[in-house]
């Protein structure tokens, strides 16, 4: 298990009663700080995952990428190829 750490945070009575319902009402984890480490978790995931969308557009606008990529789907072509 990671080490954990104590920290403070000022967040609105709304989401700290968000977080208390989430846990003890949903089950959603098994106590309130595991609530909050699987909302960042989440919300990184989705962050890292949109970062990692924005860089596959901005690839398919990118000539010289676009040209590397045939290239290598080309040589995979002929590595792949059934046998005669």
């Amino acid at each position: 298990m990671e080490p954990r750490s104590k920290r403070t945070y000022r967040i609105s009575a709304r989401t700290q009663s968000r977080v208390r319902e989430l846990s003890s009402r949903y089950g959603v984890a098994s106590s309130q700080d595991a609530v909050v480490e699987a909302a960042v978790d989440r919300l990184y995931r989705e962050v890292e995952a949109q970062a990692e969308a924005n860089r596959w557009s901005e690839a398919a606008a990118d000539e010289a990428f676009q040209d590397e990529a045939a290239q290598i789907a080309r040589s995979f072509d002929a590595a792949e190829a059934w046998p005669d």
